[in-house]
C-alpha cells in the first residue's frame, strides 16, 4: 500500500481507503512546511515538482546551524523554478514566493506578514517548527495547510496540533520515505494528521487542492 492509501486515524495512522482521505475544507491560502535532517533534499523534491505559476505562498522551517551562512535560495534557484528567498522582518507575503527562516531566528506568521524572533529556543531548535506553525495556524486558520517532513526530533508535532485545533490541513511525509523518520512520526503520533503521504505525492497533492491564480 503506497503513503497516498495511508491517512491518519484516531492517533494511530490507521489504514484508510483514498475515498476517504480529507480534502482542504476551505481555499489554501498559505503552506508551512517544517523539516530537519534530511530536509534540503526533502524540499527540493518537493519545489522541484511544482509548476512556476504554483500561487499559493510557502513559509519553511529547516533546522540550520545557528552560525550557518549558507544562502539556501541560491541551492534551489539552481534547481528549480520557484522564487525563493530567505524571510525578512515585517516582509509582505506574496503570492508565488517560497520565503525560508534565516539561521538562528525563529520565523512567525502574522496574516499577510512575516516576523523574525530572537526569542529562545523551543525545543533546542531556532527556528522552531512549532513556532511557525502555531502562529501561522492563529492567523489562517482553516485556510492553512502544514507540511510536516524528515526530520530527528519531535519539533512540529505540537504545531500540527495547533493547526488541526485551528481548522486547518496537516500533512506528513511517509515516515518510510524520509531520511529521519522521527519528526513526521511524531506528528502523526497526535492524532493531527489528515494525510500521510510518500514524498514524491505532496506535491502533486498541493498542485491539486492549492489554487494557480489567488484572487482577493
Amino acid at each position: 500500500m503506497t503513503g497516498g492509501q495511508r491517512a491518519a486515524g484516531s492517533g494511530q495512522g490507521a489504514v484508510q481507503s483514498p475515498a476517504r482521505r480529507r480534502p482542504p475544507a476551505a481555499r489554501p491560502e498559505l503552506i508551512v512546511i517544517g523539516c530537519s535532517l534530511g530536509g534540503m533534499y526533502a524540499l527540493e523534491k518537493i519545489f522541484c515538482a511544482l509548476p512556476p505559476d504554483f500561487a499559493t505562498p510557502i513559509a519553511v522551517v529547516q533546522h540550520r546551524h545557528e552560525k550557518s551562512n549558507e544562502r539556501l535560495p541560491d541551492s534551489f534557484h539552481r534547481s528549480c523554478k520557484l522564487h525563493v528567498v530567505d524571510a525578512e522582518d515585517k516582509q509582505w507575503i506574496k503570492p508565488k514566493t517560497v520565503y525560508l527562516a534565516p539561521a538562528d531566528y525563529h520565523l512567525l506568521i502574522a496574516k499577510g506578514e512575516l516576523n523574525l524572533s530572537v526569542e529562545e529556543v523551543v525545543r533546542y531548535s531556532r527556528p522552531s517548527v512549532d513556532v511557525l506553525f502555531e502562529s501561522a495556524a492563529d492567523a489562517y486558520g482553516p485556510n492553512l495547510i502544514g507540511v510536516v517532513l524528515t526530520g530527528a526530533n519531535a519539533d512540529g508535532a505540537q504545531g500540527a496540533r495547533r493547526i488541526k485545533q485551528r481548522g486547518g490541513l496537516v500533512i506528513a511525509q511517509d515516515p518510510e520515505t524520509a531520511e529521519a523518520p522521527d519528526m513526521p512520526g511524531a506528528a502523526i503520533a497526535t492524532g493531527a494528521v489528515d494525510q500521510i503521504l510518500r514524498l514524491e505525492e505532496i506535491a502533486p497533492f498541493l498542485v491539486e487542492h492549492c489554487p494557480l491564480i489567488l484572487t482577493s
